[in-house]
């Protein structure tokens, strides 16, 4: 059971240090008094506190369970329960010294400062934190996707004052297209080719569950089989009642078995020496980098499929532009086309030049290759 922190009106957990009515604001409150980068991320100061910090402090919110934004070691953590589950099950049961559960549209005040978490649409659990002080409403979106998920709450336009998007596909050319249109590719490839084994390469955190979720909507019930470092938060989603048919561990399978069949796996794994378990395997990788085919080919990835966890670039505008923001802040990936985009179209918009975000590949390889 998740610890708990102590009241707001406690000495430690979650008092906030400051108010917005304090004599430090005295005058008209701007965006950056509220919220500004430092070098651990972005940093509430009337509410002390930091969004998604990249080194461990004394308070944290933290948007998803991802390790570029979920990182052990914080005094206090203020998440979804999904993402301490998550994190609790990546970092084990002392991942931080407290921690408290928010709800979807719950209100949370820390000082002067009001905290709503608000469905993003990334992963299970993900969210977007509203942070309201005085008149002035900034939205940290965290990651997000604006598309249908069968695993996930779906994304909600939050409208606000300020937006802190991300960009991880901020150019033109990442359209992502109908995922479902991409899963039938690869059924029709394990149709074509009953003799050989298809290996999806797919984060253990969100994609490997969204890609699973999406081939039984089409009606495949055959078993589906899981690298080691999958199974752990495949099965967390099983418990939270996210529907994913027959699942069986690769592990103690023999190899002509797997004839025929659809694997999960860490995208690393498919280019290691535990694909040789395999009858002559046919590679793919499910993600939103696939829609550029030299990745693909620099992969060996026999199979690309263009399925995202992240907005593409019409997601991206078309949520810019739906939130009513007057000012946007851009972070971690594509962030000047963003902010050109912006000022196209009359915006006040700057990139926050964030260090440690974007990296999911990365950071999902170290975490996943902890969890196999």
């Amino acid at each position: 059971m998740a610890a708990r922190v102590k009241p707001a009106h406690d000495e430690e957990g979650w008092q906030a240090a400051k108010h917005c009515g304090d004599m430090a604001y005295i005058g008209r409150m701007r965006p950056q008094d509220i919220l500004s980068p430092v070098p651990a991320g972005l940093f509430c100061k009337p509410g002390n506190f930091h969004i998604d910090p990249v080194r461990p402090v004394e308070r944290a919110v933290i948007t998803h369970g991802h390790s570029d934004h979920a990182r052990a070691g914080h005094g206090a953590v203020l998440a979804t329960q999904e993402t301490l589950d998550i994190m609790r099950l990546r970092y084990g049961e002392n991942f931080a010294a407290a921690t408290q559960a928010v709800r979807y549209g719950e209100e949370i005040r820390l000082g002067g400062v009001a905290l709503k978490f608000h469905p993003a649409g990334h992963v299970l659990g993900s969210a977007q934190i509203a942070v309201s002080c005085k008149d002035i409403c900034i939205v940290a979106s965290g990651d997000y996707k604006d598309v249908r998920d069968p695993t996930c709450a779906p994304f909600e336009v939050v409208p606000c004052d300020v937006f802190i998007t991300e960009a991880t596909f901020g150019l033109p050319v990442f359209r992502h297209g109908n995922a479902t249109d991409e899963v039938k590719r690869l059924l029709a490839s394990v149709a074509l080719f009953p003799e050989r084994a298809h290996l999806v390469g797919a984060y253990s955190l969100g994609k490997a569950q969204r890609v699973i979720a999406l081939i039984r909507e089409t009606g495949y019930d055959a078993p589906i089989y899981l690298h080691g470092a999958v199974e752990k938060i495949t099965n967390y989603y099983q418990t939270r009642g996210v529907a994913l048919g027959e699942l069986r561990a690769v592990r103690g399978t023999r190899k002509s078995e797997l004839a025929g069949t659809i694997t999960l796996a860490p995208p690393t794994a498919t280019s290691d020496i535990w694909t040789r378990r395999f009858p002559d395997p046919v590679t793919t990788f499910a993600s939103g980098w696939m829609r550029v085919r030299a990745r693909a080919r620099q992969r060996g990835v026999e199979l690309p499929l263009v399925i995202s966890d992240h907005a593409d670039w019409d997601g991206l505008t078309a949520t810019i532009a739906a939130t009513g923001a007057g000012e946007i802040w851009v972070t971690h990936g594509q962030e000047d086309a963003v902010v050109h985009w912006c000022r196209t179209k009359g915006l006040a918009a700057r990139p926050l030049d964030l260090v440690g975000y974007g990296d999911e590949e990365e950071s999902e390889t170290l975490a996943e290759s902890e969890e196999a």
